[in-house]
């Protein structure tokens, strides 16, 4: 349902009408997404044959696909169906992203064709136009401040959100090539470390738990995070709760499940995965870049819901807030860059403590292998290390510096796993009680924390 609020008092009942023109003004110099969506829609109905698909399933999918985005498109041309157009459009390029992986797409250019065109879709539905809904644009075009109250820089910027842009696009690349190979566009791929242990765990029958690639489905992700961090402007923190807690659910709740699914491979699998390594690498460093943004935002809301505002119109549609102030401190377009670099960073500290514990991770993950460690004391070193290495990662946002603490427990873990799990050899039980005591030495410092967040401040320790 389109989010408008009823106009009060005399003249309300001209309401459609000047809805209507308000889109048609504000919808005008937009007007080219539509015909592009149009044209898109009719590659699509050909592709099929242009590119010898090879698959009934594929190709009845593309035909429906692509007349479904000429109506959708077309209909968006006219101002009273340009809410439910351009969000049909959307829900159509949703579909593409994963049509290939359903319907396990037999040749490379239906799966390219699908995912590329399914993307732009949906660039040109609601990223490079506004957001579709009049309460939307109006709740945009309201005064407020750029920066949070209490804050010393905003979470929102384009600085802010460009590691999560470049981020996303190396993971988006990995998973495809992953993907590549478990669709069977690829008869072999790249492993520099682990002999053929990439193609065990892209074969294993933990990858086959899905019924759909589980790269494919990490590309599809990485593609949604990366529209996700292009939409909205610098307000969104306030103007857009919804889609920064939809970012939020990507990269951090979906982030470490896939993150867990990578560091358990050595467990289930028995193999390491390098290129899987890399993309869980780039999941994990995206989680401290997105985190203030969240914090932000949940902040905005707990202020709003507190004014007496409704939470469901806030959250889909925005408002603005007292306090805060316009954003004097990030650089402008044609600054140096060496002046535009540490904007992207801000939030993000990074203290000895934590990258020492990290080591401490890595070392653990691969001690086993080094010191000849077997069963079951091998992968409780495998799997404290990769735990160490994602909480101490994590703990670079400074909004959640307090989670370093959870790597106590580790510690302890590591001192008392050699009396606890049985068969353990010296070597590796007295390398794991070192480090359990120098992660625990290592976790009490909280470290610099550079910026302010407010009322947040308090659970910075």
């Amino acid at each position: 349902m389109q989010l408008v609020r009823p106009a009060e008092g005399e003249g309300a009942e001209h309401q459609p009408h000047d809805h209507d023109a308000m889109v048609r003004d504000m919808r005008a110099p937009w007007l080219w997404t539509n015909a592009t969506i149009i044209l898109l829609g009719l590659w699509l109905i050909s592709a099929p044959w242009t590119f010898g698909y090879g698959s009934a399933a594929m190709t009845w999918s593309d035909i429906v696909s692509g007349l479904l985005l000429v109506v959708l498109a077309g209909a968006a041309f006219v101002p009273r169906y340009d809410f439910y157009g351009r969000w049909g459009v959307a829900l159509v390029g949703t579909w593409l992203q994963f049509a290939p992986l359903f319907f396990w797409a037999p040749t490379a250019a239906a799966y390219v064709n699908d995912t590329l065109a399914g993307a732009l879709a949906i660039a040109l539905s609601i990223l490079v136009p506004m957001m579709p809904g009049m309460a939307h644009h109006m709740a945009m075009m309201q005064p407020g401040p750029q920066v949070p109250p209490g804050w010393t820089y905003n979470p929102s910027t384009w600085h802010q959100r460009a590691p999560m842009i470049a981020l996303a696009f190396v993971g988006w690349m990995l998973s495809r090539y992953l993907a590549a190979y478990q669709l069977g566009y690829i008869d072999t791929i790249w492993e520099p470390f682990f002999g053929d242990g990439t193609v065990r765990v892209l074969t294993s029958d933990m990858s086959k738990m899905w019924p759909i690639s589980d790269a494919g489905l990490g590309a599809a992700a990485y593609t949604f995070e990366l529209l996700m961090a292009w939409m909205g402007n610098e307000k969104r923190w306030r103007t857009m709760p919804w889609m920064v807690t939809f970012f939020f659910i990507l990269v951090v709740p979906l982030g470490l499940t896939h993150i867990v699914l990578v560091i358990s491979q050595p467990v289930v699998v028995g193999e390491w995965c390098t290129v899987c390594l890399a993309a869980a690498a780039v999941m994990l460093v995206m989680i401290p870049f997105t985190i203030d943004e969240v914090v932000a935002m949940g902040q905005f809301m707990g202020d709003r819901v507190r004014a007496g505002k409704p939470f469901w119109w806030t959250f889909f549609v925005g408002d603005t807030t007292e306090g805060g102030g316009p954003d004097r401190r990030t650089p402008r377009y044609g600054s140096p860059l060496i002046e535009q670099m540490p904007a992207s960073a801000w939030g993000v500290s990074v203290p000895v403590t934590l990258v020492l514990s990290a080591a401490l991770g890595v070392w653990l993950m691969f001690a086993p292998a080094v010191l000849g460690s077997t069963g079951i004391a091998a992968h409780s070193d495998r799997l404290a290390g990769a735990v160490i290495v994602t909480v101490a990662v994590t703990s670079t946002a400074e909004v959640v510096r307090a989670l370093r603490l959870l790597n106590l427990l580790v510690a302890v873990w590591l001192v008392i796993a050699p009396w606890v799990i049985a068969g353990g050899t010296p070597a590796p039980a007295w390398s794991g009680v070192a480090a359990g005591v120098a992660l625990a030495a290592l976790t009490f410092p909280r470290g610099a924390v550079r910026e302010r967040y407010g009322r947040w401040d308090r659970w910075i320790f």
